[in-house]
């Protein structure tokens, strides 16, 4: 089993910062992609960032230029550090990660139980 622990969340003012950790324990061989998905009350829950092991990132179109994912592969963590923070970007964020376990074949997908981030205008 794997577990995801998220820390970071908060009440900030608009234009604010935040930094999001993730950090993965338990059976793990290796991971691939890892990544923050925010949910809005009322809305589907969506990707803001992905990173894949090599370092590649991905970014939802709306925290381009103001989001930016690294991961610490010698630790299986992830983090997120939102600059100018936006009211719209209030959400839970869910950290997510495919992990493959040591002895298995395939990777399997996890996620953190969600942090708050609300920012006031």
């Amino acid at each position: 089993q794997v577990q995801l622990v998220e820390s970071g969340g908060g009440l900030v003012q608009s234009g604010g910062s935040l930094r999001l950790s993730c950090a993965a324990s338990g059976n793990i061989f290796s991971i691939n992609t890892m990544g923050w998905y925010r949910q809005a009350p009322g809305k589907q829950r969506e990707l803001a960032a992905g990173i894949i092991s090599g370092g590649n990132t991905d970014y939802e179109d709306s925290v381009k230029g103001r989001f930016t994912i690294s991961r610490d592969n010698a630790k299986n963590t992830v983090y997120l550090q939102m600059n100018r923070l936006k009211p719209e970007d209030t959400a839970v964020y869910y950290c997510h990660a495919n992990v493959r376990g040591v002895g298995l074949k395939n990777a399997y997908a996890y996620w953190g139980q969600g942090t708050q981030v609300t920012v006031s205008s």
